[in-house]
């Protein structure tokens, strides 16, 4: 078993991928429409061929409500592991990242967590 594919729900699309390829660096891997729906995943430059996360709308009537509390709630919607904390934060400080979060010590690992500007709180990991 193995993990291809996880969503993110967003409140724009083109946001989220401005965002997600141009603040994050991470790379469009699939756009698709049909219709009213596209289908729009990134993946890692690091794993092009790896796990896919779909930039999904939420205009589904249980998504949007979802979105707001895990995020008024400070949760994050998604997690991304890094291997330098502390350079991934500054990169993105200085991108205009705004994080709800400064690096702290957890137990095996140091984490942050930024307003990805699409209705989400996103964690940084790096592992001892």
């Amino acid at each position: 078993m193995k993990i291809k594919l996880a969503s993110v729900y967003v409140d724009n699309q083109e946001k989220a991928l401005r965002f997600y390829t141009g603040v994050l660096g991470f790379v469009k891997k699939t756009d698709i429409s049909a219709g009213n729906y596209r289908w729009l995943t990134v993946v890692s430059p690091e794993e092009p061929d790896g796990a896919q996360l779909l930039l999904e709308p939420n205009n589904n009537p249980a998504a949007k409500p979802y979105q707001e509390s895990i995020f008024n709630q400070g949760i994050p919607a998604a997690m991304f592991f890094v291997d330098d904390l502390q350079n991934e934060y500054w990169r993105l400080q200085n991108l205009g990242v705004k994080f709800t979060m400064a690096p702290m010590k957890t137990p095996g690992s140091t984490i942050v967590i930024f307003n990805d500007t699409c209705g989400n709180l996103i964690q940084l990991t790096q592992m001892d």
